[in-house]
């Protein structure tokens, strides 16, 4: 895999999903803190850049066409968020709360943290509720009658929310709050490591929570370096024919 030290962290995941799994070893965001280059993202976490670009030399650069969402048509993107992603995060909402809510109850007084991490984690379950209701709704509907024109050669159809860069700014601040929620969850959890001797639930709590981050690093880079920017360019597309 040729890297340049030039190239910002999206473009890399973009062109090779494996990439991500790298950038997280190194503790670099790669969803919402993908638009700096590799050289300023090492150099804000004092890392060493020769050791990371040997790391993403050594990917495997062969990806199957499953894999290789920087292809993919958008109203297919669109589709996969919905049915992987989304659900996946609906799923897991209920399930992470009930083993919050009974680590917090049960250890609490001990592991102060735990009621922390309870508390925070229920403003990342209304967030993400609200924000994939809007999605789901207003946005992705508009894109894929975007695509949808394009492919007829017919005209843009009309945003109920003006340029689509509207959307996608609020969408993207969106991302990072939930994202600073995460982190903060992951420091208070000493990066999902339970307490020695801590008890079942409390080990499938921490277990779940890395799980629900690392699909919502994935689920963000998708939106956010790959289907928004093509979505402005397709909508930009549309609005210069007509």
């Amino acid at each position: 895999m040729k890297i340049e030290e030039t190239l910002t962290i999206a473009d890399i995941v973009s062109k090779n999903i494996k990439s991500a799994h790298v950038f997280k070893k190194f503790g670099i965001d790669f969803c919402c803190g993908g638009g700096i280059s590799i050289e300023k993202a090492c150099e804000n976490k004092n890392i060493n850049i020769n050791e990371l670009l040997q790391e993403l030399k050594n990917i495997d650069d062969f990806l199957v066409p499953s894999q290789n969402y920087n292809l993919w048509e958008l109203d297919f993107l669109i589709d996969y968020i919905i049915n992987n992603h989304h659900t996946y995060v609906k799923n897991s909402l209920t399930l992470i709360d009930e083993y919050a809510s009974k680590v917090s109850k049960v250890h609490g007084t001990s592991y102060p943290e735990a009621v922390q991490i309870e508390n925070i984690f229920k403003h990342v379950a209304e967030e993400l509720k609200s924000h994939m209701a809007k999605e789901e709704m207003v946005l992705f509907p508009y894109i894929k009658n975007c695509v949808v024109a394009d492919k007829n050669h017919s005209q843009k159809p009309i945003p109920p929310f003006g340029p689509i860069l509207n959307p996608i700014h609020i969408m993207q601040q969106e991302h990072e709050q939930v994202g600073n929620m995460l982190k903060e969850i992951d420091q208070l959890s000493n990066h999902y490591n339970p307490p020695i001797g801590a008890c079942n639930t409390f080990k499938a709590l921490y277990a779940k929570l890395d799980e629900f981050e690392q699909d919502l690093h994935i689920h963000v880079h998708l939106e956010n370096n790959i289907l928004f920017p093509k979505a402005t360019l397709l909508e930009i597309s549309l609005t210069q024919k007509f």
